[in-house]
């Protein structure tokens, strides 16, 4: 046996079979493509040049991409493709190349970069399950971390996510990121150059777990870092299952997210309409079509 380390699950694999929680260990991706649904200052008026990988080392039960993060969807390409991929990306004249879902694929993805680095910032957005050890070698390949920080409690990572452990790594991991990346830089366009970005999707019964995260980041980070608060929540998946959280956000437990924000002084915190929660903002993946440019 083996232990996988690219994420905090140290998976054991199998010599023969190669397979771990995220399934076999080739490179596998959904979906190449512009994407104009970031934040402002990642998606601009030119897009994101996004690059969704398959699997996932979390697996949400609620998860609006479970076609590939749990059901496995995509195509095997080589890291030579990969990071041929990240030049026609930033040829269609994209602000960035944007690594979705990229922590089980991060050997992968540093050698694709080596071969090919993009004269654009390089965007690595994670959901936060990830060591410190894994940051620390993004050091000289990433230029900005669009960082998830999805619960506090580990009863919620535990129920929804499968892991006990989530806020322990993933808080590590962020404040790695930050020492990695200690100024955020916006260009005259208002578009990030370097920075960090800290994402949090608030879950139906679940804003009192949101406003720890807020806690944290401002004793952690300050209130000056960037924070993005998602209220997109739709019931995908196997969220049906869970009662609780089988329904859309109510607009008074989005809005109880927000002022807690405002309360603690946030100066850059992007705040999402009632609308966004809708599934046109939702990629389409097809196995043998993945590039969409």
């Amino acid at each position: 046996m083996k232990i996988c380390d690219n994420c905090p699950r140290g998976c054991q694999i199998n010599e023969q079979q190669n397979r771990g929680f995220c399934g076999d260990r080739n490179l596998k991706v959904a979906l190449i493509s512009k994407h104009y649904y970031e934040e402002p200052i990642i998606s601009g008026s030119l897009g994101s040049g996004t690059v969704f990988f398959s699997n996932c080392p979390m697996r949400c039960v609620f998860c609006q991409n479970y076609e590939i993060s749990s059901l496995g969807k995509g195509k095997n390409i080589t890291v030579k493709e990969l990071s041929g991929a990240f030049k026609s990306l930033e040829l269609s004249g994209v602000h960035n190349i944007n690594l979705v879902s990229p922590t089980h694929y991060i050997n992968y993805i540093i050698e694709a970069l080596k071969i090919y680095r993009p004269k654009i910032p390089i965007v690595y957005n994670t959901s936060g399950y990830e060591t410190e050890s894994n940051i620390l070698k993004l050091k000289n390949y990433v230029d900005i971390f669009l960082f998830d920080l999805k619960y506090k409690s580990i009863n919620l990572s535990l129920k929804y996510s499968g892991v006990k452990d989530y806020f322990k790594y993933a808080s590590g991991a962020l404040i790695k990121a930050r020492e990695i990346i200690p100024n955020d830089v916006i260009d005259k366009n208002g578009i990030m150059e370097k920075g960090l970005i800290v994402r949090h999707l608030v879950l139906p019964e679940c804003y009192r777990d949101s406003m720890e995260i807020l806690d944290f980041i401002n004793k952690n980070l300050g209130n000056r870092t960037y924070v993005s608060l998602m209220s997109q929540y739709i019931p995908f998946y196997k969220a049906v299952n869970y009662k609780e959280i089988n329904r859309k956000l109510k607009p008074i437990e989005y809005k109880r997210v927000v002022n807690h924000a405002l309360k603690l002084g946030f100066e850059n915190c992007f705040c999402q309409e009632k609308e966004s929660a809708s599934e046109i903002y939702v990629p389409e993946f097809y196995e043998n079509d993945i590039i969409k440019l």
